[in-house]
């Protein structure tokens, strides 16, 4: 539509508004109370056939005009609410004057009805209404479902739009806040505190993420939105509580893909007393309730293919399944033949980002990204990979068994990480030594090396007993349930270029 037409619309849309005024209708009423949604009353009559009527259920529907269909002395008009579409009748002779003011609706209009339902000859429920009102005037026309906006990018950015558009966008925001309800409940349930720690960090510690820098003006210091949640939530446990949980935003100035926003949603968890195979005994069971009560099935289809998250979930050893899938018969760690094989097998640039080859790149990133070419993309199944490489993991603890690995797991399924669990690595002086060992690749030009957190290491040397760690991303888990393809399909206000 021409910003033409659009100002012509807008400018009669307000000429219908005043007009509606002028006969008596309040412009901008301050509130309205139905006492039934659209959904409720199709449940209740849903067995109606055509010509039923209950003229003695008095009901008061409201929501917004999506259709309008003059008919001379009645209008039809198609009200929706949150829960979905309901008809109703405005005819002349029931409501005497006020239907003057019914010829100055247009879509997009909020209106509330008061009457009674009855069954058209054409089998569509309708209120037949005593009484009306406008609750607001919409001075806009709505877009076109099919060609106003279609484009991806367009309704992420006018996502109230979407909305009104395509009411199947919904589903996704209700299962994902539905999700997140069930996770609290079942924390709880298990005895986790819920509790909310620093946005802004001096320090932003607790991944390998580049962050975000702001200022603040009345401390005159620079400051960082925080990339991960861990680092203050194990000052809790330090602090005496046995088992805490949060649910927040983390931001990461980082590339934007069909799974990643600069700012999403985590759920973290960290629980004294427990090592990480108990914690995946808790993602295990968790998430295989949480896709039986929104789903009602614990085989969940997504984008064609179905995932079974019945527990036992498959296991597979990170080196071990990256050395089979890669062809490497040698040991995995062994860096000069690593470097050697990458050199032949990848001489060019690398797969995944990085000017440089493969071969040539810091050795942490180059199991790292070797990972994400021969083993990520190939889980389909929730499955468990386990026991990863110490030097890609600076804060899980090493294992008990196995030199060069630390006891950590990471939940994936189609191709994506969903999470990552440590037992949590709680010896100060050994975390003082890989924090260094980070602070060394920020200083070779590694810009999501971590920092050196000095006031953790301080509390983490009063004691932190031993402890299992969780990190889930809420905006995958919403993506799997909503059987959406991008990330972007479950963040109602996706991060955009600005126009």
């Amino acid at each position: 539509m021409s910003q033409k037409s659009l100002q012509e619309q807008r400018e009669q849309r307000l000429r219908n508004l005043a007009s509606v005024v002028e006969l008596g209708f309040e412009a901008y009423p301050y509130d309205y109370r139905p006492t039934v949604t659209a959904a409720a009353l199709h449940a209740e009559h849903a067995l109606g056939q055509p010509g039923d009527a209950w003229p003695d259920e008095e009901v008061v529907v409201a929501g917004r005009a999506m259709t309008v269909r003059n008919m001379g002395k009645v209008t039809f008009v198609t009200l929706r609410d949150a829960t979905g579409d309901i008809q109703a009748y405005l005819q002349r002779d029931r409501i005497g004057e006020r239907y003057r003011a019914v010829k100055k609706l247009d879509i997009g209009d909020w209106l509330e009805v008061r009457g009674h339902p009855f069954v058209t000859k054409t089998g569509e429920l309708t209120v037949d209404a005593a009484q009306w009102r406008l609750l607001v005037k919409s001075l806009r026309p709505l877009p076109d479902k099919f060609h106003g906006l279609s484009d991806k990018e367009a309704r992420y950015r006018q996502r109230h739009l979407d909305l009104l558009v395509n009411p199947e966008v919904r589903r996704a925001f209700e299962l994902r806040s539905r999700a997140i309800a069930f996770i609290r409940r079942y924390l709880e349930d298990l005895g986790f505190l819920e509790v909310e720690t620093p946005v802004l960090q001096a320090v932003p510690g607790g991944a390998e993420a580049r962050p975000f820098l702001t200022h603040h003006n009345a401390l005159d210091h620079d400051f960082h939105l925080r990339i991960s949640l861990e680092l203050y939530l194990k000052r809790l446990i330090i602090g005496g509580f046995d088992a805490v949980f949060e649910i927040g935003r983390n931001f990461r100035n980082e590339g934007i893909s069909f799974k990643h926003n600069p700012e999403y949603t985590m759920l973290e968890l960290y629980w004294a007393g427990r090592d990480y195979l108990d914690v995946r005994a808790l993602v295990e069971t968790m998430y295989a309730r949480l896709v039986q009560e929104l789903t009602g099935s614990m085989v969940l289809r997504y984008q064609g293919r179905e995932l079974d998250f019945t527990p036992p979930w498959p296991r597979v050893d990170y080196t071990g399944e990256l050395a089979a899938r890669a062809g490497i018969d040698f040991d995995l760690l062994d860096e000069p033949r690593l470097r050697a094989w990458a050199a032949r097998q990848h001489p060019g640039a690398a797969e995944r980002g990085g000017a440089r080859p493969l071969a040539e790149q810091p050795f942490h990133q180059l199991v790292a990204k070797l990972y994400d070419i021969y083993v990520e993309p190939t889980l389909e199944q929730p499955t468990f990979v386990m026991d990863h490489p110490e030097l890609i993991s600076p804060l899980a603890k090493r294992h008990r068994s196995r030199p060069g690995l630390v006891e950590r797991f990471e939940p994936v399924a189609m191709g994506m990480e969903l999470g990552n669990a440590f037992s949590e690595l709680n010896d100060p002086i050994e975390q003082r030594r890989r924090f260094e060992e980070q602070v060394a690749r920020r200083l070779a030009g590694d810009e999501e090396a971590q920092p050196l957190d000095e006031e953790f290491l301080v509390a983490l040397e009063y004691g932190m007993p031993p402890t299992g760690g969780l990190g889930l991303g809420v905006d995958r888990l919403a993506m799997l349930l909503a059987d959406v393809p991008s990330i972007r399909d479950v963040i109602l206000f996706p991060l955009l270029r600005p126009e």
